[in-house]
């Protein structure tokens, strides 16, 4: 059940940024609520989050040959870990 809450690391230029202050950010269901996160974070990678926010990112409207449609949306989260934490990604 954890691995459907968080579906996937959130690799960009500002998460990278994040990273030297401990904060890591992850895709999240949009019916994943802060406790449920902070339970799936500690199965997954055995580390304990110190809090957990959530941030609705929303959807944006393309033109691309002369279709009109929409891209992204959805939600993720901003975990904060303690000073010596720490999660790797492979």
């Amino acid at each position: 059940m954890q691995k459907q809450l968080i579906k996937n690391p959130r690799v960009t230029e500002k998460a990278s940024n994040a990273l030297e202050a401990n904060v890591y950010t992850f895709e999240v269901t949009p019916a994943a609520n802060k406790t449920e996160i902070k339970k799936a974070i500690f199965a997954i990678y055995k580390v304990k989050p110190v809090k957990v926010n959530i941030v609705r990112f929303p959807r944006k409207r393309t033109f691309a040959r002369g279709a009109t449609g929409s891209r992204g949306g959805g939600r993720k989260a901003l975990v904060y870990l303690k000073k010596g934490d720490k999660i790797e990604f492979i």
